[in-house]
C-alpha cells in the first residue's frame, strides 16, 4: 500500500470498481470467478457483462484456487473475488498455489472490522492477513479507492509477470456499511 502524499485527501469520486475492471482487463485477465458478495457486485457485473472473459459463480471459495491453477496451465489470466469470510475456506486449497508456484490474485473484500452488525464475521476478520500470509502468500491492503486502484495495478503485475500469489485486501469502510 502506498501512502498517501502529505496534504492529500482521499478521492470519493472515484469509481474504484470500474477501475480495478479497467487495470484488470489491461492486464489481460480472462477469466474471473467469485461468491456472490455485495462488496464485488459492481466489478462482477462489469465482468459479467464482458463476453471475452468467462466468469465462473463458485460453490465454495476453494474451487476458484482450482480453476486459477486451470487457467494458467491453459495460458489464460484469472482474478478470485471474495469475501474475508471465504479466505478460511481456501487455506488448504491454497497450498496448490504455493507449491505450484502459479499467478494467484484474490481480491478479499473485509468483513468484521468497521461498523459491522454480524459478530460472526470478527473472527475471520481478524485471522485473514495472518493465515494468508502463515500459508505464503503476500497480502497488500487498500483502505481508500485511491490507495485501492494503485494497489491492484501493482499486484497484478506481480502476480502475472513473477508468477506469485497475491491477496488484496480491501477495507471495510471502502466498502461501507452493511444494512440489513
Amino acid at each position: 500500500m502506498h501512502s498517501p502524499k502529505p496534504n492529500s485527501k482521499p478521492n470519493p469520486d472515484i469509481d474504484w470498481p470500474s477501475e480495478l475492471y479497467r487495470i484488470l482487463k489491461a492486464a489481460d485477465v480472462k477469466q474471473m470467478s467469485y461468491v456472490p458478495d455485495a462488496g464485488h457486485s459492481q466489478l462482477i457485473r462489469l465482468f459479467s457483462a464482458d463476453a471475452d472473459v468467462n466468469t465462473n459463480v463458485l460453490t465454495t471459495e476453494e474451487e476458484g484456487i482450482a480453476i486459477a491453477a486451470g487457467a494458467w496451465l491453459g495460458g489464460q489470466r484469472s482474478v478470485l473475488l471474495m469475501q474475508s469470510s471465504g479466505v478460511g475456506n481456501c487455506i488448504n486449497m491454497l497450498s496448490l498455489s504455493a507449491i505450484g508456484r502459479f499467478p494467484l490474485l484474490m481480491l478479499v473484500t473485509m468483513r468484521g472490522e468497521w461498523a459491522e452488525f454480524n459478530p460472526w464475521q470478527v473472527p475471520m476478520s481478524r485471522a485473514t492477513q495472518p493465515s494468508l500470509e502463515a500459508i505464503g502468500l503476500k497480502v497488500m491492503r487498500a483502505e481508500t479507492a485511491d490507495d485501492l486502484v494503485e494497489t491492484v495495478e501493482s499486484a497484478a503485475a506481480l502476480a502475472y509477470e513473477s508468477d506469485q500469489q497475491i491477496a488484496v485486501l480491501i477495507g471495510q469502510r471502502l466498502i461501507g456499511m452493511k444494512k440489513w
